[in-house]
């Protein structure tokens, strides 16, 4: 790469690392390894991919060079946000970065491992030294030290690839494909000696005799358990994670929340929809507003809303996982749009508790759930809500105050309890809490007050360019885990509410008998 596609490449790079609040890496290969890793342990890290690895799982960056590549992951769908190659290789919605390829040559050893050293940039056979040589630009964009972790680099070309991958694309396993992997361990061995001490600690997961992290550790180490393909839902008190805008329109981002707001426990995801066009001002629609997606509110508003294969995507994410999703419907035009999904359940958020008009629309037209914050509102409107929403099959009440944070003073826990009042006139009536405060003390209180629903603002870690509300719970940690934990505990903690003798208390004096 010359000077000038140099700075961009490693802008870009650094652009796409700053979305995650983390100093970890996976490079992911094909290698059966893998499959032994659960997809979770990746969330909230950045993750390059090396040839079609992104069939495993969702990748930020994929590295290859070979054609067979290019119909390999369109068949399966694009799965990466920046594909950096020596092809052709070109997507209408997937950004790609053009570098020169250098193929792996027996006299020129010593020249592939001095350009891995170097500030230079180039698309190697060995493709893992090219994804490491990414690695290291994500360290001089952070400014410190990384963890890498190599996942399905197996150096075995004899046992296979990925179960993920049921169809492989590449070449069959001639005798020079079988030099040319198992020489690649090599490389490998010879670049841990020379990253020594460098800004890159590289971790081989699997069962070689170098591998300094078996699958099972790494599963251990990120809190996940391969295997777990499906939850219980709780009968009880129901977490729900909200998204809100935070994957930014983009679509490998929204799945890692989804799947990191399972991984912690949650019953519901909760996104947003509203028509642009409609719902602001042409005035604000045209005003300046600084970000990647353009100069105006307007460009950055239009970017954050998700269409119908966005949504069509979440319900099958969602299906497989296990887990509910709902939006808030800020408009008509949305609350028609969201119908073709057939949804259980609705939220009409408090942003919109004026728009009278609107709301007796979605009361007179939908017989689902109908979730309800109530910040900025008082009796007045719920006694307006109680008198128009009687077709919906539930009613969810939730306590909400809408400053962000939410002072301790103004959270007013207590009316979760009058809401818990009113549903036991009503039994439609589910009394929750969304929660605007810092931590879980709020929510759980709720819990004790009788809220059946807990919602979270959640994120996925910080970028240098996008506003995040301050009690958003980043899912890069274990935060959110954390959160869900503490409700369940607080649900454990209050228990049914029928008096019994339960079998861990005894008499301590008898009374003798007579």
């Amino acid at each position: 790469m010359d000077t000038h596609m140099m700075e961009h490449f490693s802008s870009r790079i650094g652009g796409i690392a700053s979305t995650y609040g983390t100093d970890t890496i996976f490079i992911l290969g094909k290698g059966p390894s893998a499959d032994a890793v659960s997809p979770d342990a990746f969330v909230g890290s950045l993750v390059i991919g090396v040839n079609d690895a992104e069939r495993i799982a969702p990748v930020d960056i994929t590295l290859f060079h070979a054609d067979w590549v290019k119909q390999a992951v369109v068949a399966n769908g694009l799965r990466s946000r920046l594909y950096v190659t020596s092809t052709d290789f070109t997507s209408p919605d997937r950004e790609t970065l053009r570098a020169p390829f250098v193929p792996l040559q027996n006299d020129n050893n010593d020249m592939l491992m001095q350009r891995f050293l170097s500030d230079s940039f180039a698309i190697e056979e060995v493709l893992f030294l090219s994804a490491l040589n990414v690695a290291r630009q994500v360290a001089r964009a952070r400014g410190r030290r990384q963890t890498v972790y190599m996942v399905g680099f197996d150096f075995r070309p004899d046992a296979g690839v990925s179960e993920a991958i049921n169809h492989d694309y590449a070449p069959s396993n001639s005798a020079d494909r079988f030099f040319r992997i198992s020489m690649q361990e090599f490389f490998f061995l010879n670049c841990l000696y020379m990253l020594k001490d460098s800004d890159l600690d590289v971790v081989h997961v699997g069962d070689r005799s170098f591998s300094q992290l078996s699958a099972e550790g790494l599963n251990r180490r990120f809190h996940v358990s391969h295997g777990e393909t499906s939850r219980r839902f709780c009968a009880g008190v129901q977490v729900t994670a909200e998204l809100t805008t935070n994957h930014f329109g983009d679509r490998n981002r929204l799945e890692r929340m989804i799947r990191a707001a399972w991984a912690a426990g949650a019953d519901h995801i909760k996104l947003q929809k509203r028509d642009v066009q409609s719902f602001y001002t042409a005035e604000q629609l045209a005003s300046p507003y600084v970000s990647p997606f353009g100069k105006t509110f307007g460009d950055y508003r239009r970017q954050l809303e998700l269409d119908r294969d966005d949504f069509a995507f979440v319900d099958a994410l969602c299906q497989e996982l296990g887990i509910h999703w709902f939006a808030s419907v800020l408009d008509q035009p949305s609350f028609e749009f969201m119908l073709q999904f057939d949804p259980a359940m609705v939220k009409l958020p408090s942003t919109i508790s004026e728009h009278r008009d609107y709301l007796s629309y979605v009361a007179r037209n939908y017989r689902g759930s109908v979730v309800l914050s109530t910040g900025m509102t008082g009796l007045e409107y719920e006694k307006w809500l109680l008198g128009s929403f009687v077709n919906c099959r539930e009613l969810y009440l939730l306590q909400c105050n809408s400053a962000y944070p939410t002072p301790k003073a103004d959270c007013n826990v207590a009316v979760v309890r009058h809401y818990h009042g009113l549903s036991q006139a009503d039994h439609r009536i589910v009394p929750g809490y969304s929660s605007h405060d810092f931590g879980w003390l709020a929510s759980a209180l709720a819990v004790a007050a009788g809220a059946r629903m807990v919602e979270k603002h959640v994120k996925l870690g910080n970028s240098d360019w996008a506003h995040f509300d301050a009690v958003a719970v980043d899912l890069t940690t274990s935060d959110f885990r954390d959160y869900v934990a503490m409700i369940r505990e607080a649900e454990e903690l209050v228990g049914s509410g029928n008096k019994v003798i339960n079998p861990s208390e005894h008499h301590k004096y008898l009374r003798a008998a007579a």
